[in-house]
């Protein structure tokens, strides 16, 4: 299996079109958000984490996403991945961050010991 994409979202949305094929709308697509409030703060943001598996693969896997700042790991999350040969799936991943400073997180996701795919997650000071 191999990873096609993981961005952090607010919203997804599922619609079966002509084919039959099916369209994901994923909304809210971010890499930065204002902090809700002064730090120290908790966020959970959503990450969106989109698969696909080939033709001739098993279809069974675990997704891996290591959360980390400044290298150092602060948040973990595995969970087990089914997806039917030669077709497509998503797994949304929500960690609880807890931000001392406003900064930058990345998410590190990998299936099984493949590949790392990393996403950037910076909180921004509140606005106001």
């Amino acid at each position: 299996m191999e990873i096609l994409a993981a961005l952090f979202i607010d919203g997804i949305d599922l619609r079966q079109v002509e084919g039959p094929s099916t369209r994901i709308d994923l909304t809210g697509i971010q890499f930065s958000a204002a902090a809700p409030a002064p730090v120290p703060v908790t966020i959970e943001p959503h990450l969106c984490v989109i698969v696909r598996c080939p033709p001739d693969a098993k279809g069974t896997g675990a997704l891996e996403v290591v959360y980390t700042r400044g290298g150092e790991q602060i948040a973990r999350n595995v969970q087990p991945l089914q997806v039917e040969p030669g077709r497509f799936n998503y797994r949304l991943v929500r960690a609880e961050l807890s931000f001392d400073d406003y900064g930058t997180v990345e998410a590190h996701c990998r299936v099984d010991l493949g590949p790392t795919t990393v996403v950037p997650y910076t909180l921004l000071p509140p606005v106001g």
